[in-house]
């Protein structure tokens, strides 16, 4: 027994391997070398728990959108509207009186801007019924003798499908009657939409009183944010830098969305004047609010301009016309102006932004697009300042 323990202890130390992870490799006539092994461990059941959490959370984000789109829509306006809250208290207007006016100037010039170009929206809209018999008339025309690819192979099948039963003395079977295509009912459109407009006002006083109240609490919320934060003093100045530069990247953005939409509603009501179609200020309006929505906005703007144009002149060469002055003046701003002033504000990938945005329209529809790009400016700006979430702002950064 003693003899057997002293011949394990006289052996050789490069044959023991205390660590798993390094891997003796023997080869003939030479000592046995060392290699680290390169397999990585992964834990595949926490792997398994972060995907199930991430799945969760999705379908939490999804469930509560009527909640949270209104909620970020007043956090995002009171942050634009903060400053001249605060450059009100400077001149001694009490905070209280200051948020009243702004919101009441707010309320009123939008309110007044609406009622100016009502006259112009309400002839588009009195419009649609004469241009939808257009369309349909000129397609009708386009269709006048020509046959589709798909009704010529149709008609050759029956025409195959009889040759062959008459070759076999059998009669071709009757061919069943087409299901009738279900009618449009005018009505249901326009509940539909009475019910998506009474949602929308109602969502969007509750964004007013949301953005009121945000604004009358002042830094009320930051001071407990810090305070929850914990009893170190480092922890707290991390917190106060992580608000301090969300707050500043939010106000240069919205400026930034401010100043572009304004620009490019300018430029189309000019060129579309112009021109000389019509309620061109209704359609530069509308060019700047679509606007707000990125790649998909100013597509959309394109094509209404350009039937339009094509519904009043009659002539293709018009309506491409229109409609490639509406794409250039978009690509015009959109590129030069908002990438410039995104690129100074954010520093932003604008591939990730991108994907962002698809991630974000896919999860809320038309309101993820609009909040797609604050929602990624303000994590990127957390995860540039914790130390677990540095990966996420290199993937999101320039």
């Amino acid at each position: 027994m003693n003899e057997s323990v002293e011949a394990a202890a006289q052996a050789p130390t490069a044959t023991r391997n205390p660590d798993p992870d390094i891997i003796p490799i023997e080869r003939p006539g030479v000592e046995p070398a060392l290699m680290v092994n390169p397999r990585v461990a992964v834990d595949a059941r926490g792997m398994a728990l972060c995907i199930l959490a991430g799945v969760a959370f999705l379908y939490a984000l999804q469930w509560s959108q009527k909640f949270l789109i209104p909620v970020v829509f007043g956090i995002l306006i009171s942050y634009t509207l903060n400053p001249v809250v605060r450059a009100l208290e400077r001149i001694r207007i009490p905070r209280v009186l200051g948020t009243t006016l702004v919101m009441l100037v707010l309320t009123l010039g939008a309110a007044a801007a609406a009622n100016g170009l009502r006259a112009q929206f309400q002839s588009i809209v009195d419009g649609l019924p004469e241009a939808a018999q257009k369309i349909s008339t000129a397609v009708a025309r386009a269709q006048q003798g020509k046959k589709s690819a798909i009704q010529q192979m149709q008609e050759a099948a029956s025409e195959i499908e009889k040759a062959t039963s008459q070759a076999a003395g059998t009669r071709p079977a009757r061919s069943a009657p087409a299901p009738e295509a279900p009618k449009l009912r005018i009505s249901e459109l326009v509940n539909a939409g009475l019910l998506g407009a009474v949602g929308f006002i109602g969502q969007a006083t509750m964004v007013l009183f949301l953005v009121f109240f945000l604004l009358l609490s002042g830094d009320t919320f930051k001071r407990k944010l810090v305070k929850l934060t914990g009893p170190r003093l480092s922890q707290k100045k991390i917190t106060v830098q992580i608000l301090d530069d969300i707050n500043t990247s939010i106000q240069n953005y919205m400026f930034m969305l401010l100043v572009t939409n304004l620009m490019l509603a300018a430029m189309m009501w000019v060129a579309l004047r112009w021109i000389g179609l019509e309620n061109a200020g209704a359609w530069g309006a509308a060019a700047g609010l679509l606007h707000l929505i990125p790649y998909f906005g100013p597509l959309l703007i394109t094509i209404s301009t350009g039937v339009t144009a094509f519904l009043q002149f009659g002539t293709a060469s018009t309506a491409l016309l229109v409609a490639g002055i509406s794409l250039g003046v978009a690509t015009v701003v959109g590129t030069f102006v908002t990438t410039w002033m995104t690129g100074r504000i954010a520093k932003m990938n604008a591939a990730a932004v991108f994907i962002g945005l698809l991630f974000w329209g896919w999860l809320w529809g038309v309101w993820g697009l609009l909040l797609g790009v604050p929602i990624i400016v303000v994590m990127k700006v957390i995860a540039e300042h914790i130390e677990g979430l540095q990966s996420v702002a290199e993937l999101l950064g320039e």
